[in-house]
């Protein structure tokens, strides 16, 4: 099926779009001319539309609606499709908040997208008026105006209910209300905060009845629902039956790109996009001025190469398992209407900064981590709602992919409708096994469809009746309340009931909480009569339970042990979130280990599967931090809702002196290497900031310096933007676009990279010592040397000695020697061998500017073998 051009929308013009609004206030510092305003409801409103309009912007009559009842003191539901506006008026409600003397919280799913508006709002309002709380930095934490993630702020509701100092509370991409797992963080603060001002955003909210009038009873304000806007620029939704690359070369012939090829997994996604090379997606002229916007951009990883190829072609890929700099690449690509097509996975729907005309399903069912299932109403129109750009588009296209083997039963029907023998002989291709289908009908039931009614998700846990007995005013009337009143059905009410008590049974046995006598509870003028008896950790309330679990396992290491630096490693890596895909794949690798040994040794299949249960990924100090966590758990049961999970990623790789490519590589992880340097990412600043002084060892500092290096070489951001911030730079978090200098050579990191290079050399003495010689060919082939000459070295070595030592020693700088030239190093590595002569070792040039241009150490062997 063809796909026609969309019918002309009746829009006025697009209006303008401004990539850098302006200053909101006239002086930062100075709030006592907006006090001024905000005693004028009218003036208030008349000069946040004008600023807006100075932008470029006019405001919509829905804007200008959900404005004036934000500014007259009433809660908003701002339902309105996506591209309506509403981060416009979150804007104005902050602006109004600032303007009346009360503190402002906005709230967002994700780091990245707090991240994101937090840098916008510090242009809009001045960095000394903005701040942010992650778990990972606090920022300005004392400004009128908060930026955070939604759990941040529950925190806060929890440990402070009524008394908290916030006036307004905005919450964005509300509808993640309903989710399973993190639906109780958008519903804590409707809760706790009565004194609130609320505004509550999204686009795919269904009937918030219940939830109106719930606000108003809770906080006395009004709630009004802004819902009834049209949508600025109009969707036109289609089916196709035509295979995929005829789909989409109909989109490019009917000028409908950029084109979104939404999937649901990353590795189809990539498939597709690869698969599109075939189509001719952008003509020579754009193809240059796609490598002319890429300039001397660097692809230095795996992936990187096959994404360098894509988008040169005018296709790009967009997913959570890439890393930062390339997903910012393409949209940056896609934003100067340089990639015609992109494939990507439903993360979109939680906000791609990217011009998207026309979005295609290619399918309408996903895997959801139980059951693959045909998608909702609010999954479908979240999704589709991208289509479509306020200010690019006066209109957009949503087309539904029909299944393949529909589409192949089609085209065999074409080819004999003329010939009624030949239909009836038609054999027609069967669903798939396991697939759930969809059709035509199915689209238009989802467009149809309103999206479905938010179902509370509530959930109680230790940390919830830890925060509530650390505040003011009494814990048991609190809890009772936030257990009998919020949204949850009664019979799960009473489930949660049942479970608090349980939780607070086992913190009084723990003597953690403590009630009080008859006597304490009178002379408490609160009427408090629960306690605690310890002081929770100062960063609690930011989700960081296991980091003074760190501090006390790492005293439990022996410090004169040669491995103490890699097991503080280890403790630091036990308390990190769990990289799902690397232990995936380490647990790959080891089962095939396992069997390969247990197939050489003659055991049988049915014992090796048994066998098979024991095998784990590496999980160093696992006995040692199980039974020092149990201990732990007594004193600090807030810790119970947390995962101790031992594991070596950090660790291994600088045991193995693995780069980030080797490493990818190893475990078959280029889909996913994002969330590789994601966890590096978040293992470096445990590791910079959650070790004791004492234990920062030179061989720790190493360790650190050269994680840090290389999570920088592969992709300096994620890194870039919390030093900043970590580092109270305003100015830098203001306009970090303006600011940010190219990634710093490697070489300028002088011991980082001195720790690379003794990885790298070490690496060929364990190589060595394991007699390895393909390995060594591997790596030193390009400097011809190959396993057959490794193997004549080793032969002569091991005729003199039995083994090589790989300790402590042979680690150590007395078998390095180092000659630093500008351009070039010539390093020595000696062997450790059992008598001690140290005459046996090899010999490498590093280029430093090649290792600059790479990222990496590169090194040239020039001789091994004895040395006279």
């Amino acid at each position: 099926m063809s796909i026609p051009p969309p019918r002309p929308a009746p829009l006025p013009p697009p209006r303008p779009v401004t990539t850098v609004a302006p200053a909101l206030l006239d002086d930062p510092n100075d709030l006592s001319a907006l006090h001024a305003k905000g005693a004028d409801s009218d003036e208030l409103f008349a000069s946040f539309a004008a600023w807006a309009q100075q932008g470029g912007t006019v405001l919509y009559p829905a804007q200008e609606e959900a404005l004036i009842e934000l500014i007259s003191g009433a809660n908003v539901v701002l339902a309105t499709p996506t591209g309506s506006g509403k981060s416009l008026v979150a804007t104005g409600a902050l602006y109004a908040a600032l303007a009346t003397g009360r503190r402002g919280y906005y709230t967002a799913p994700i780091k990245a997208l707090v991240s994101e508006k937090f840098f916008a709002l510090c242009h809009v309002f001045g960095a000394a008026n903005v701040g942010m709380l992650t778990g990972d930095a606090a920022v300005n934490a004392a400004a009128p105006i908060i930026i955070c993630t939604a759990e941040v702020l529950a925190n806060i509701a929890l440990r402070e209910g009524d008394q908290a100092d916030i006036g307004l509370v905005v919450m964005d991409e509300f509808h993640f209300y309903g989710d399973p797992d993190r639906g109780w963080a958008w519903q804590v603060p409707l809760l706790e905060l009565p004194k609130a001002q609320f505004l509550l955003m999204s686009a795919t909210l269904g009937d918030v009845t219940f939830l109106r009038e719930d606000l108003t009873r809770r906080t006395g304000r009004p709630t009004a629902l802004v819902a009834d806007a049209e949508r600025p620029v109009p969707l036109y939704h289609y089916y196709a039956t035509t295979p995929m690359h005829e789909t989409i070369g109909d989109l490019l012939d009917t000028k409908q790109a950029p084109i979104y090829v939404v999937h649901f997994t990353q590795a189809a996604a990539l498939e597709r996009a690869q698969a599109l090379m075939s189509v001719n997606v952008s003509s020579k002229a754009e193809k240059a001025a796609i490598a002319e916007n890429i300039g001397r951009f660097r692809f230095s990883t795996a992936f990187g190469s096959t994404l360098s190829r894509l988008v040169r072609h005018g296709i790009g890929v967009h997913h959570a398992g890439m890393l930062p700099k390339y997903r910012r690449l393409v949209e940056q690509l896609a934003q100067a209407g340089l990639l015609k097509v992109i494939c990507g996975t439903d993360t979109l729907g939680v906000g791609i900064n990217v011009p998207i005309r026309t979005v295609v399903f290619s399918a309408l069912s996903k895997y959801d981590g139980t059951r693959t299932r045909l998608l909702n109403a609010r999954e479908f129109h979240q999704i589709a709602g991208r289509a479509g750009r306020a200010g690019y588009d006066t209109a957009g296209t949503v087309v539904v992919q029909a299944p393949d083997h529909e589409v192949a039963n089609l085209k065999q029907f074409a080819k004999v409708a003329d010939d009624p023998k030949k239909r009836r002989k038609l054999v027609r291709r069967k669903i798939p096994e396991g697939m759930v289908p969809w059709s035509e009908s199915t689209m238009t039931r989802l467009i149809e469809a309103v999206p479905e009614r938010l179902a509370s998700n509530f959930r109680v846990s230790t940390a919830m009746v830890l925060d509530v007995v650390d505040r003011p005013g009494d814990p048991f009337a609190g809890m009772r309340r936030l257990l009998t009143d919020n949204h949850e059905p009664r019979k799960r009410q009473l489930q949660h009931v049942r479970d608090a008590i349980g939780i607070a049974r086992s913190l009084l046995q723990a003597g953690v909480v403590e009630r009080l006598s008859e006597s304490d509870i009178a002379a408490q003028a609160d009427g408090r009569r629960y306690r605690l008896t310890v002081d929770l950790p100062p960063d609690f309330a930011l989700n960081q339970p296991l980091s003074t679990f760190a501090l006390t396992a790492v005293e439990l290491l022996d410090p004169t042990a040669e491995t103490f630096a890699r097991e503080v490693v280890s403790v630091i890596e036990a308390t990190l979130e769990d990289p799902r895909q690397i232990l995936a794949a380490q647990l790959d690798k080891a089962r095939g280990e396992a069997v390969a040994q247990m197939k050489a040794e003659g055991v049988e299949y049915d014992e090796r599967i048994e066998l098979l249960d024991e095998v784990s990924y590496p999980r160093p100090l696992a006995d040692l931090l199980g039974h020092a966590f149990a201990v732990y758990l007594h004193a600090n049961p807030w810790a119970a809702d947390a995962q101790l999970s031992p594991k070596s990623v950090v660790r291994e790789m600088w045991e193995r002196a693995l780069t980030f490519r080797e490493f990818v590589s190893e475990y078959g992880l280029t889909r996913s290497e994002g969330a590789v340097l994601r966890y590096l990412s978040d293992a470096f600043k445990a590791l910079r900031s959650g070790v004791p002084i004492a234990a920062r060892t030179e061989e720790l500092t190493d360790i650190v310096e050269w994680l840090g290096e290389l999570v920088r070489q592969v992709d300096s951001s994620l890194l870039d933007e919390w030093e900043q911030l970590t580092s109270g730079d305003q100015d830098a978090a203001v306009a970090p676009e303006i600011r940010a200098a190219p990634t710093r050579p490697l070489t300028g990191n002088e011991r980082a990279f001195t720790a690379m290079v003794r990885n790298a050399l070490f690496r060929r003495v364990e190589l060595f010592a394991r007699q390895r010689w393909d390995d060594l060919g591997l790596l030193d082939a390009e400097a011809g040397w190959t396993s057959q000459r490794w193997e004549e070295v080793g032969r002569g070595y091991f005729a003199e000695h039995d083994q090589v030592g790989t300790g402590a020693d042979a680690r150590g700088p007395a078998l390095l020697i180092f000659d630093r030239r500008p351009d070039v190093w010539r390093v020595r590595q000696i062997l450790d061998d059992p008598a001690g002569d140290r005459d046996w070792g090899f010999e490498v040039e590093v280029d430093l500017g090649a290792s600059d241009e790479e990222g990496a150490a590169v090194l040239r062997l020039v001789s091994a073998g004895r040395k006279d």
